[in-house]
């Protein structure tokens, strides 16, 4: 008898979670309600929800039975409410350490993609709705993508990034022998204009939603190529127009400043990393209205790497600790001359849920909370092109809402702790 009851009672608890997740109507009292970061919050607001959108945000308490008889309460009123937060660079198909070689070899794609299911349920319950993955398997992450959108697998909404290289530079493969090379080598790599305007095309017509590029090297690359301009001005130039011709955005890897700049003059819409922007960069960076996105949180994790543990080569030490350390400085820099940002953290290389870290580090660089928060939901959604439908808390909106105890713009650690996390109408954490 004991079993039984236990049955029923196990039953009626998951219908009651199930009814709670699907419910047609859905009413948040907010304690604090940051609708539109950048702005002030309000106080004791009440959010409707119908079929996953925003419908009404009124001021008061109102009681959910207003808004129909099948309204579900969720009961927010002793917390702070603000729009689900975007991550503009991911890598969930791995983390950074000691096994990757060994990994490249030994996993399957499957293995891969099964990784990749458990790092983005990691990254939607720490409170990032929508990611954006800039270097992947691509058929494995569009399968992830589509797989998270058809409801079938527990993460963020994914945004996928393919990745568009020339040979021998960042992003090719390296540290391998010959015959493991010539394995894995990607399908989009592309010397000269012509072979960088098929190599996006490709990336598209396999499903890519935006195209990344590396104007320079990189840091983790297993090479001394250094993080100079790799990428010759007139191939980015077609790669940037081959893409947005067929409506996809561009974000360029680039540390030196010769590669940032020759990136914002063939007019990508961001630039990752950015970390030697120059005064020129700047104009430029202005003048064509792109984003920078800074990553500080994989600067910050590449120089613990480098000075604690073994597994690096001695190239992509001395890389890590060099640009690791530069980036902080060289951020603020760019945030007080008025460059716009959009959060990132290129997380897989920090670990996966820990994507709030990017928020303290750049708070603690100079920038204030009221625009950490306003980079990782206004201006990610800009640059993602989904402001129309997602980083605020608006009528019409889909209703990606997150909660935390306390006021992220008094302590911005709060982020840290994220205690409710709703994604398209659907509650993953309360």
């Amino acid at each position: 008898m004991k079993t039984f009851i236990q049955s029923i009672s196990l039953t009626a608890l998951a219908v009651a979670i199930s009814t709670n997740a699907f419910a047609n109507t859905q009413v948040i009292h907010a304690g604090k309600l940051l609708a539109v970061p950048g702005e002030k919050p309000l106080t004791k607001h009440t959010v409707v929800i119908k079929n996953g959108k925003i419908s009404e945000v009124k001021k008061g308490f109102i009681a959910a039975q207003r808004f129909g008889e099948d309204a579900t309460l969720i009961d927010l009123s002793k917390s702070f409410v603000m729009p689900g937060m975007m991550d503009m660079h991911v890598h969930l198909h791995g983390e950074l350490g000691p096994n990757n070689n060994k990994e490249t070899v030994q996993m399957s794609d499957a293995d891969v993609a099964m990784k990749s299911v458990y790092f983005a349920k990691k990254t939607l319950m720490a409170g990032f709705t929508t990611v954006r993955d800039l270097g992947n398997q691509p058929e494995q992450m569009n399968a992830l993508r589509d797989g998270i959108k058809r409801g079938w697998i527990v993460g963020p909404r994914v945004i996928a990034g393919t990745a568009v290289s020339v040979t021998g530079g960042h992003m090719d493969v390296d540290g391998m022998a010959p015959d493991l090379l010539k394995l894995k080598t990607p399908e989009t790599l592309c010397d000269g204009p012509y072979e960088c305007r098929k190599a996006v095309r490709y990336a598209i017509k396999y499903g890519a939603d935006v195209i990344k590029i590396a104007s320079t090297g990189g840091v983790l690359s297993d090479t001394n190529t250094g993080t100079g301009q790799q990428m010759a001005d007139d191939e980015l130039k077609e790669i940037v127009d081959a893409a947005h011709v067929l409506g996809r955005k561009v974000t360029s890897h680039a540390h030196a400043a010769e590669g940032i700049n020759a990136a914002l003059r063939a007019g990508v819409d961001s630039i990752e990393h950015g970390s030697y922007a120059n005064e020129e960069s700047v104009k430029l960076f202005k003048k064509h209205g792109a984003y920078l996105v800074p990553t500080l949180l994989a600067g910050d994790t590449v120089v613990n790497m480098a000075k604690t543990s073994n597994f690096m080569s001695a190239d992509v030490k001395a890389k890590a600790i060099r640009v690791g350390a530069d980036m902080l400085d060289n951020f603020k820099r760019s945030y007080d001359a008025g460059v716009k940002i959009a959060y990132g953290t290129d997380s897989g290389v920090s670990k996966h849920g820990t994507n709030a870290r990017e928020a303290v580090l750049m708070h603690n660089a100079g920038m204030s909370a009221a625009d950490v928060l306003k980079s990782a939901t206004v201006n990610a959604a800009d640059l993602a092109g989904m402001s129309s439908h997602l980083g605020t808390i608006e009528q019409g909106k889909l209703a990606d809402i997150i909660a935390t105890d306390g006021s992220p713009l008094s302590n911005i650690e709060e982020l840290l702790d994220v205690d409710f996390v709703m994604k398209g109408g659907k509650v993953f954490k309360q």
